[in-house]
């Protein structure tokens, strides 16, 4: 079922999670890894990674890491691994079914706050407009889940736009959500203790996360920024 309306959105999307996807992918692509193919469920994440020699399957369900999989959803995990050269795949329950879900755009971006200026910086050298923000946290059922998110893209935004960003305030906002609050009651083997802190790092890093496609599959790729 679509959680976000975005049959028929073109131009720029960038599809945004903080707590914990695109941030942990952001770590692995720093890592050393190759490619971050995106699959939308734990099933077909187990049968991508068993087709690709040497890949490592990461992600979650319900927060939790699934059976099978070699790493959880965890930047701290995958930025302690050796991923240099490697495919990953990842399934996460929020942020990759918002790229599955935007089969429109012209140009796609995952973003989380350790790429914040890249990623603004990128959707500027696209030169397609304004972009549309996916805050993949927000459902339809759970109009008040995904705070992380939205103040994520109001801070891309503000720096797109050459505002005052106040990136440390919103990094202090996000670390005081309900949304961290959950993501921190996962327990032990599916959640890290400095998960947050790796997460609240605004602009660790200097490369935007770009969606392309092989034989029509999604993967993440890093982009140094412009």
């Amino acid at each position: 079922m679509a959680r976000w309306q975005l049959d028929g959105v073109g131009g720029v999307v960038v599809a945004i999670d903080v707590l914990r996807a695109f941030t942990t992918a952001a770590y692995a692509l720093d890592a050393g890894a190759s490619r971050i193919w995106l699959a939308g469920t734990v099933e077909g994440a187990l049968a991508l990674g068993r087709s690709i020699p040497g890949s490592l399957v990461m992600g979650e369900e319900h927060g939790r890491r699934p059976d099978g999989f070699d790493l959880s959803n965890s930047p701290v995990a995958v930025a302690g691994s050796d991923l240099d050269g490697r495919d990953l795949v990842q399934r996460t329950s929020a942020g990759v079914q918002g790229i599955l879900a935007a089969r429109h755009a012209d140009r796609l971006y995952a973003a989380s706050l350790v790429v914040a200026s890249a990623t603004a910086r990128a959707i500027d050298a696209a030169g397609l407009g304004a972009p549309t923000y996916v805050i993949t946290g927000r459902f339809p059922d759970a109009a008040h889940r995904g705070e992380d998110d939205l103040l994520t893209a109001e801070l891309i935004e503000r720096i797109r736009t050459d505002r005052p960003d106040d990136a440390e305030a919103t990094a202090a906002a996000i670390a005081a959500t309900p949304d961290a609050a959950r993501m921190s009651a996962a327990g032990e083997g599916h959640v890290h203790p400095d998960d947050l802190t790796l997460a609240s790092a605004v602009d660790r890093f200097d490369f935007a996360m770009e969606v392309d496609r092989s034989d029509g599959r999604p993967f993440l790729r890093r982009v140094d920024a412009p």
